[in-house]
C-alpha cells in the first residue's frame, strides 16, 4: 500500500466535488464515557498491527494542470505515528461534530481519520465516533474496527487487513422484476427535493420504532420481508411522494424525466437508486479499505400500495460471489488511467439527480450485548458523506437495540429533516398495511 496509488473507486471519492469526502459512524452508549487515556490504549492494544491507519493522502498536484487529469493520488507512509494521536475528547454532541468536522478537510500530515468521544444528548450516555476521509475505508471496514474495540474484541490481524479482494467478488444480482442492471451511464428520472432553507449541507437523524419497523417487515403478503427490503420500499415511498405525478410519468413534468420516444402507454424512465454492495468474499471479511460496489436499483415509485413496492423491492440486492470478467477489468483499468479525465467526462452523468436521485445505506451490528468498558451499546448512527447536488442520502444504522435513520442533503438546510420525516411517514404506513396483513392472515388461521 505504501506509495501505491488509489484505485478508481477511491479516487474518484479523493475527487469528490461537493465537499470534503468525509463520512463516519456513532455508536452510543449508556453510561459514563471512559476515559480518554483509556480509550487511546484499547485502540493501541487492538488496531497495532493495521498499517492503512497509519498512511497520509498525497494528492497528485496542488493546482489543476497536467499532474491534475493524469496523476493519482497515493498514500504514503507515517513510520512512528502513534493511533493514540488519533483519539481525543470532544466537548459536543454527533450533531455539533457533523456541522464542525465533517465539512473541514483533515489536515495533509496526518492519517485521515480520527476517533472522538462526544457527550451524549442526555445525562448518562456518550457517543464513539469514527470519522474519516471515505478514501480510506468503506462502511464494512469501520464495523470490522469498531467491533474490535468491544470487551469480547481482539487485536485485529494485519495481514488480514491488506487482504484486498482479488478477482472473485461478491455482486449483486438484480431480481428478475428488475430487468437487468442499467448502462454504465444511463440516466433515469430526477426527483425533486424540498428545497427549503438555504443551500447548504443538512444533516437529520431519528430513531426508529421497533414495533413499527416488525409490522412494516408483515406487510408483503405471504412473506416476511427483510429489513433492508422495508428500507428500500420506504424510501421509494418517499421519492414517489416528492414526484408531482405521483409517480406515474403523466404529469406536467413528465416530458424532462422521460426522455425522447414518451407517449401514451409509454412507461416513464425509472428512478434509480444507489446502494453500496460489499464486494468482499467470504475469505477477506477483514479487509480494511474499500471493496464495495454502487449498484443501481429500480425504486417502485409508479405502485401506489405501500405493500406493493415492498414485494417489488424483494430480491433486488442478492448477491453472488463470482470472478470478475476480462471486459470488466479492462474497463476499470482503461478508466482508472486517466482518473481526471474520467471524472470530468462522466461527473456530468453519473453526479446527476437523474443518474442516481437517492442513495440507500444499511450498516448492522447484528451481536447482542456489545459493551465498550462495561458500558452497554445503545445505538448506532451512520454519517454520510455530502451527497451529490440536487439528491439525498438515506443511511441506516442498526444494532441489536434498534435502528436509526440518517439523511444527508445539500438542497437545503431543512431538506433532511423534512426527507427524514416524510420516512417516518411512509414506513408509518407500511406498518399499517403489515397489521392489517397479520389480522387477515389471523383470520384466516
Amino acid at each position: 500500500m505504501p506509495g501505491s496509488h488509489l484505485p478508481l473507486l477511491e479516487e474518484g471519492m479523493a475527487r469528490w466535488p461537493f465537499g470534503p469526502p468525509n463520512a463516519g459512524i456513532a455508536l452510543d452508549f449508556t453510561g459514563a464515557p471512559p476515559a480518554p487515556d483509556e480509550l487511546r490504549a484499547l485502540v493501541e492494544e487492538r488496531w497495532k498491527a493495521l498499517p492503512r491507519l497509519t498512511r497520509t493522502l498525497v494528492a497528485p498536484g496542488a493546482r489543476p494542470g497536467l499532474a491534475w487529469w493524469t496523476g493519482r493520488h497515493r498514500w504514503a507512509r507515517a513510520d512512528g505515528h502513534e493511533l493514540g494521536r488519533q483519539v481525543d475528547c470532544v466537548d459536543g454532541t454527533l450533531r455539533d461534530a457533523v456541522g464542525r468536522w465533517f465539512h473541514t478537510p483533515f489536515p495533509a500530515d496526518r492519517p485521515p481519520w480520527g476517533l472522538h468521544l462526544l457527550r451524549g444528548s442526555t445525562q448518562g450516555e456518550f457517543s464513539l465516533l469514527f470519522r474519516m476521509h471515505h478514501s480510506l475505508l468503506d462502511g464494512r471496514s469501520l464495523t470490522t474496527l469498531l467491533r474490535s474495540l468491544f470487551d469480547d474484541g481482539r487485536p485485529l490481524d494485519g495481514a488480514a487487513s491488506l487482504a484486498v479482494p482479488g478477482p472473485r467478488r461478491r455482486t449483486a444480482r438484480p431480481a428478475p422484476a428488475a430487468g437487468g442492471p442499467p448502462g454504465l451511464l444511463t440516466a433515469g428520472r430526477a426527483v425533486p427535493l424540498p428545497h427549503q432553507g438555504p443551500r447548504e449541507p443538512a444533516y437529520a437523524l431519528v430513531g426508529l420504532r421497533a414495533d413499527v419497523l416488525r409490522a412494516a417487515r408483515e406487510a408483503a403478503p405471504g412473506r416476511r420481508a427483510t429489513t433492508n427490503e422495508v428500507f428500500l420500499a420506504t424510501v421509494s415511498g418517499v421519492l414517489r411522494s416528492r414526484l408531482p405525478d405521483g409517480g406515474s410519468g403523466a404529469g406536467p413534468d413528465a416530458g424532462p424525466g422521460i426522455g425522447p420516444g414518451t407517449g401514451p402507454g409509454v412507461a416513464p424512465r425509472p428512478v434509480w437508486l444507489s446502494v453500496p454492495v460489499d464486494e468482499r468474499p467470504d475469505d477477506c471479511g477483514e479487509f480494511l479499505g474499500n471493496a464495495f460496489a454502487n449498484v443501481r436499483v429500480p425504486a417502485p415509485v409508479t405502485l401506489a400500495d405501500p405493500a406493493a413496492r415492498l414485494t417489488a423491492c424483494t430480491g433486488l440486492l442478492t448477491t453472488v460471489t463470482r470472478a470478475r470478467s476480462t471486459s470488466e477489468r479492462l474497463v476499470e483499468g482503461t478508466l482508472a488511467a486517466l482518473p481526471g479525465a474520467t471524472m470530468a467526462l462522466a461527473g456530468g452523468t453519473i453526479f446527476a439527480p437523474a443518474y442516481a436521485p437517492a442513495a440507500c445505506s444499511y450498516v448492522h451490528l447484528r451481536e447482542q450485548g456489545q459493551t465498550l468498558a462495561g458500558r452497554p451499546l445503545r445505538s448506532l448512527n451512520i454519517v454520510p458523506m455530502v451527497p451529490p447536488a440536487g439528491t439525498v442520502t438515506f443511511a441506516l444504522g442498526g444494532c441489536a437495540q434498534g435502528h436509526t435513520l440518517s439523511v444527508a442533503t445539500n438542497s437545503g438546510s431543512r431538506d433532511a429533516t423534512l426527507l427524514a420525516e416524510a420516512f417516518l411517514t411512509e414506513l408509518a404506513a407500511l406498518a399499517e398495511r403489515g397489521r392489517e396483513q397479520t389480522a387477515d392472515d389471523a383470520g384466516r388461521g
